[in-house]
């Protein structure tokens, strides 16, 4: 959407937003390490009530928005290619997840679907199959030129809504305390974090941040080279979205389209839920995780299903899946700021971080990210 609506005048997003995403995504993961806990789990011991689960709702609220979103896209480019009916598609979706989250795992969907995601370097290599102006494409990426018009800055909401996302600061912080549970360690071994640690936990995030932001680049390039130039400036289905991909793929770009969308949201979907899962259960000081199985985590599986079940329920109101995308990740992009505040007080803190408190650059880092972030937020409320 960003590509087809303004060209090339977004790329410096991926750019800007790569050192942002990094800063804030092991801030969260140092939490996780040092204090053996998730992000909630930190908050109920530090913050009041009322702080707690004020943090909480801001998670649920974006993530079952995301939820339903994301399910909407897939089934509405699985009924592109196949015909089948948008809302049959949406509920076998919601039950093949919930079914594998049941039964099998979370790192079982992993291993499944991640390799569908590599459609999405088709994106880079389209570009190079369609007229693209290089030349102003980087000019463009270095030397930002900003826009005060409610569509550019509702745009540029979205983008920091997509890639600085809450339900990613609460996975990130749970998931490290994963790890070391998976290896058998108790509470009191898993607080306090080695040099290696932290250098694994940076290489991991690192890379992960770049993948995501090169295809990030290319998403926006390759549109912008084919959709925006070709005079199509606003998406409202999965078939214009899928277009992008035809200089390389010709007739198969929707098929392309529908792996890359389905993969995604295979992988994507039970984040939303889990975050959802893992941040209750810690609030409530429940036991539960994705490493148990239902019968000895009920609550944690009650609330991971609540989340997929609302999701389903939102997708039946018959809003317009593209439109949903678009403004899921526009809320979640209102709703980080508070949350990446309490990141930074809590990462800053030596009662609760000792010795691995926030270097002076991750601290500069940390608070232009939430300027940025919430001078977006407050430029969209104007606007």
């Amino acid at each position: 959407m960003t590509g087809a609506a303004f060209g090339y005048g977004l790329l410096w997003t991926a750019l800007i937003s790569f050192p942002l995403m990094v800063s804030l995504q092991m801030m969260c993961g140092r939490l996780g390490m040092v204090t053996g806990r998730g992000l909630a789990g930190v908050v109920r011991r530090r913050y009041s009530k009322g702080i707690l689960w004020g943090a909480c709702a801001l998670l649920i609220i974006a993530n079952v928005i995301n939820i339903a979103a994301d399910l909407g896209g897939m089934a509405d480019a699985t009924r592109m290619i196949t015909g089948v009916n948008s809302l049959i598609c949406i509920v076998l979706y919601t039950a093949l997840i919930i079914g594998f989250l049941f039964w099998s795992s979370y790192r079982q969907i992993a291993r499944i679907f991640k390799w569908t995601t590599l459609v999405l370097v088709a994106y880079i290599a389209t570009a190079f199959f369609t007229k693209v102006d290089w030349r102003l494409a980087l000019m463009t990426t270095l030397r930002p030129q900003l826009s005060w018009s409610r569509d550019y800055i509702e745009m540029l909401v979205g983008i920091l809504g997509t890639t600085i996302s809450p339900y990613l600061f609460f996975w990130q912080a749970s998931q490290e305390v994963e790890e070391e549970r998976a290896q058998g360690k108790t509470l009191a071994q898993r607080k306090g974090a080695t040099d290696e640690d932290l250098r694994r936990l940076r290489v991991d995030v690192l890379t992960g941040m770049f993948a995501s932001n090169l295809i990030m680049y290319f998403i926006i390039l390759t549109t912008a080279a084919t959709l925006h130039a070709h005079g199509v400036v606003k998406i409202e289905t999965a078939k214009q979205a899928a277009e992008a991909l035809r200089p390389l793929a010709g007739n198969a770009a929707y098929l392309l389209f529908t792996l890359g969308l389905i993969g995604t949201g295979m992988l994507g979907v039970p984040v939303l839920a889990g975050s959802c899962a893992y941040a209750i259960s810690e609030a409530a000081a429940w036991r539960g995780s994705l490493e148990k199985k239902p019968r000895g985590a009920k609550k944690f599986y009650g609330v991971l299903a609540a989340a997929m079940t609302i999701g389903l329920a939102i997708d039946f109101a018959g809003l317009d899946a593209v439109k949903m995308l678009f403004w899921s990740a526009v809320v979640n992009g209102l709703l980080a700021p508070p949350l990446i505040l309490l990141i930074l007080l809590l990462t800053s803190d030596r009662n609760v971080m000792g010795d691995r408190i926030n270097s002076p650059m991750e601290r500069t880092m940390g608070w232009a990210t939430f300027a940025i972030m919430t001078a977006a937020a407050a430029g969209l409320l104007i606007a």
